[in-house]
C-alpha cells in the first residue's frame, strides 16, 4: 500500500506501521515492523482484553465492585469509576463523568491479579499474547502504560479483534458499544468532548472532532492512541485496522499527520 510510505515523511527516528483484514491478511506494511516501541495507552486495549477473558473464564464479572466504592469492572474499564487520571483519589461519582484514568487500569489489573492469583502481566500473557503468537510483546509495569511490542505482533491482536477467536464474539461487540451514553469528558490532547464515547477500554470514534482518527473514519472506528506516538485502529466500516508505532512523544507532530495518513489509508482500500 502506497499510503503507508507516508510514515517516512513523519518527523520521527523511527516509524513502523501495517495494515491487516479481520482473516489476518496484511495489505502492506512499512518500515522496521519487528521492532519493539514503547505502547504506552497502546497497552489498555490489550489489558481490557485480558480482562475480557478473565470474565468470560468466570474469575471476574463486569458488575462486581472495583476501584472506589460504588465502582464495577466495567466502570474502570469505561473510564467512568470516577478515579483521577494519573491519582489513586476519587473526583466524581461512578458512572457521571468520562474521566480518563490511567489509575483506573492500574486498580483493574489489581483486581484481576487477585481474582486469578497470577500478576497481570503474566495474566496476560497467558490469556492474550501467548495464544496470538505475540511473542515480542511484554507487559512488565503498569497496565495502563507499560506495554512493548511490535507492528507484527499488534497486527495479531488487531486480526483477533475484528474476528475473535479467544472471546465470544458477543463480548467484543459489547466492547465496541458506549458504555454510559451521552458521558461528556476530556479526551487526552483533544480537548473536552461530547459526548466522550467510549466502549470497554477502547475508544469509540463516533462524530468527536478534532479526533486522531481521519475525517473519512467511520463513527464505528474504535482504538486506542498513546503518548508515546502510537496508535491502532479497527474501522468495521471499512474491515481492517491499521497499526503505527514511533519512537517520538505525541505532540503537535502527530495531531497534524495521523489524520491524514488514516484518510489516505482508507482512500487506497
Amino acid at each position: 500500500m502506497q499510503s503507508l510510505a507516508l510514515i517516512e515523511n513523519w518527523p520521527v527516528p523511527t516509524a513502523a506501521a501495517a495494515v491487516v483484514r479481520a482473516d489476518g491478511t496484511v495489505l502492506g506494511s512499512q518500515g522496521p515492523t519487528a521492532h519493539r516501541f514503547p505502547l504506552a495507552s497502546v497497552t489498555k486495549p490489550l489489558a481490557a482484553y485480558a480482562a475480557l477473558v478473565a470474565y468470560e473464564e468466570g474469575a471476574i464479572e463486569l458488575e462486581e465492585p472495583a476501584g472506589p466504592e460504588g465502582a464495577t469492572v466495567r466502570h474502570l474499564l469505561a473510564h467512568t469509576s470516577g478515579l483521577a487520571f494519573d491519582e489513586h483519589r476519587t473526583t466524581s461519582e461512578p458512572g457521571t463523568r468520562r474521566l480518563y484514568s490511567n489509575a483506573g487500569f492500574e486498580v483493574l489489573g489489581d483486581h484481576i491479579a487477585k481474582a486469578t492469583d497470577i500478576p497481570f502481566g503474566e495474566y496476560l500473557r497467558q490469556a492474550v499474547l501467548e495464544p496470538l503468537g505475540m511473542t515480542a510483546t511484554t507487559l512488565d509495569g503498569s497496565p495502563a502504560k507499560d506495554g512493548v511490542s511490535t507492528v507484527d505482533d499488534l497486527v495479531r491482536f488487531a486480526a483477533e479483534v475484528q474476528a475473535p477467536r479467544l472471546l465470544d464474539p458477543r463480548t467484543v461487540a459489547e466492547a465496541m458499544t458506549v458504555q454510559y451514553p451521552g458521558t461528556k469528558g476530556v479526551l487526552p490532547g483533544y480537548g473536552h468532548q461530547n459526548p466522550n464515547d467510549w466502549g470497554l477500554g477502547f475508544e469509540i470514534r463516533d462524530h468527536k472532532s478534532p479526533h486522531w482518527t481521519g475525517g473519512s473514519s467511520s463513527p464505528r472506528t474504535f482504538g486506542h492512541f498513546g503518548q508515546s506516538g502510537t496508535f491502532l485502529w479497527v474501522d468495521p466500516d471499512a474491515g481492517v485496522a491499521c497499526v503505527a508505532l514511533t519512537d517520538r512523544a505525541f505532540g503537535p507532530w502527530a495531531a497534524e499527520v495521523w489524520p491524514p495518513f488514516t484518510d489516505a489509508v482508507l482512500a487506497e482500500l
